[in-house]
């Protein structure tokens, strides 16, 4: 089974950096898109950042120019690295990516890690 496990949050006054990981497991035979979603309380989840196999970049413009996504396809794992943190950064961070794997068979599929909390004090 494919398994996408992140770390890295914590606690962080504004203007501090904290930097998240998210490694994948399992019979994975590829990995396309990956991705940095969060969600604070009360409010939609919304996407942060993305990198696609090829390593190009984007991001939503509240953290452009402050986040900096990178991934190491050796290792199956996608970083965030937050810098200069704001109050309104405080979310839950879910790690995302589509994955080709072995189980039942051949199967392309969207997974989500458990989510890792950051929080931003003023």
């Amino acid at each position: 089974q494919v398994q996408l496990v992140e770390s890295g949050g914590g606690l962080v006054q504004a203007g501090g950096s904290l930097r998240l990981s998210c490694a994948a497991s399992g019979p994975i035979l590829s990995i396309n898109a990956m991705n940095w979603y969060r969600q604070a309380p009360g409010k939609q989840r919304e996407l942060a950042a993305a990198i696609t196999s090829g390593g190009s970049t984007n991001y939503s413009d509240s953290v452009k120019g402050r986040f900096t996504i990178s991934r190491d396809n050796a290792r199956n794992t996608v970083y965030l690295q937050m810098n200069s943190l704001k109050p309104e950064d405080t979310a839950v961070y879910y790690c995302n990516a589509r994955i080709a794997a072995y189980t039942l068979g051949y199967s392309v599929n969207d997974y989500w890690g458990q989510g890792t909390q950051v929080t931003v004090s003023s």
